[in-house]
């Protein structure tokens, strides 16, 4: 192989943007099935195959990387999973219904319940660390803040009676996040499915009719 050659090579395969998508890609799924203290950033480099300085480039310390987990994977699987599918619901308790009934459903058919990453990291971490806890928190601030603003368009269209919607959005967001939690404790939908039944029916007595 010429220099010339050998040299392109080397340049298309030099992709720091994807070495840092595949190094959050790895640390979140070790974070998650591991968890953060258990998990080593010897381990992470193998398992993402990349090398110490490419590591250590894009992320010095674990604890850069642990935040990095939170704030570009926990925050966007919530928001996939949450505000987005709320967000653009016909209206939001058939979101809130439809959130709660896709993710027992993938429950149901991964026969495994690994818990809400955010759950996770916080029973884990919230005490650790001030910059653990504030980035979990804004996460929760997020999710809180996108279930209050559509309840509020909902009750400005006259669909729902008029309520406190952060106190609504902070009853949901805890509602669900209990139910994870003991449905990771008994390895299976039923705790999920069940709260979201009685959840439900709490919230469809605020429905108007009109």
């Amino acid at each position: 192989m010429s220099e010339t050659a050998s040299d392109g090579r080397r340049k298309r395969s030099y992709n720091p943007e994807g070495t840092r998508r595949r190094l959050l890609d790895v640390a979140a799924e070790a974070f998650q099935s591991r968890g953060y203290q258990a998990t080593g950033m010897h381990e992470l480099m193998r398992e993402a195959g990349v090398t110490g300085g490419a590591l250590y480039h894009h992320f010095p310390t674990k604890k850069a990387l642990g935040l990095a987990v939170i704030r570009d994977r926990v925050a966007a699987e919530v928001a996939e999973t949450w505000i987005e599918p709320v967000r653009t619901a016909p209206d939001a308790l058939d979101g809130i219904a439809g959130v709660f009934s896709r993710i027992a459903e993938g429950l149901r058919r991964r026969g495994a319940v690994s818990g809400c990453p955010l759950n996770n990291l916080v029973l884990e971490l919230a005490l650790a660390d001030p910059a653990f806890r504030q980035a979990m928190e804004a996460v929760f601030d997020a999710w809180r803040a996108a279930i209050a603003a559509r309840l509020r368009t909902d009750q400005e269209a006259g669909r729902l009676a008029v309520a406190d919607a952060d106190e609504l959005a902070a009853f949901i967001v805890a509602a669900y996040s209990g139910a994870m939690a003991q449905a990771k404790a008994r390895q299976e939908a039923a705790p999920l499915e069940a709260c979201a039944r009685q959840l439900m029916r709490c919230l469809e007595g605020l429905r108007t009719g009109a």
